[in-house]
């Protein structure tokens, strides 16, 4: 039953993320230079700063920052080995038929319809900068969060096609 008197707590949520990238070493602006890089051939007078500034906006939409703390935790959680079998193995694994951190990370890429779904695919192939970083790192766990990453991204480009079309 849902609780009536619950106040979503869009700040502090925001700001879970925000502290669970920083320990990562992952910033918004790293972010930023991704999404330029995305769409610099279709906005030329696209900047990094106005990138920014969209992602920023894009990380406090509700289904976003729901979908990235549930990743981020089950993630941590793994690492932690907090999780039973067979879902620890899973997930510490990244096994490719699982599936789940894509169907969280195109939520989010779904934002802005088939736009944010066919660029989180481009990411989920190519995985520029960070994405890519913590795609190949081995040392931690990182199922969910490499897809988060790409559909953050997606989703700002997908802003901006919609913005500049």
């Amino acid at each position: 039953m849902q609780n009536k008197g619950f106040k979503y707590p869009d700040t502090k949520a925001y700001q879970f993320i925000i502290d669970e990238f920083n320990k990562r070493g992952i910033t918004l602006h790293d972010l930023a230079k991704i999404v330029h890089k995305m769409e610099i051939d279709y906005i030329p007078e696209l900047t990094v700063e106005k990138c920014a500034r969209v992602l920023i906006n894009e990380m406090h939409k509700r289904e976003l920052m729901n979908n990235v703390m549930v990743g981020l935790e089950l993630d941590r959680l793994a690492e932690e080995k907090k999780l039973k079998e067979p879902l620890l193995s899973i997930i510490r694994n990244d096994a490719g038929v699982f599936g789940v951190d894509e169907v969280l990370a195109l939520q989010i890429a779904n934002i802005y319809g088939t736009i944010g779904s066919t660029n989180f695919g481009y990411l989920d192939r190519v995985k520029y900068g960070l994405i890519k970083k913590f795609d190949e790192d081995k040392q931690h766990v990182n199922t969910f969060l490499d897809d988060l990453l790409g559909a953050i991204v997606a989703a700002a480009c997908a802003k901006l096609a919609h913005e500049y079309a």
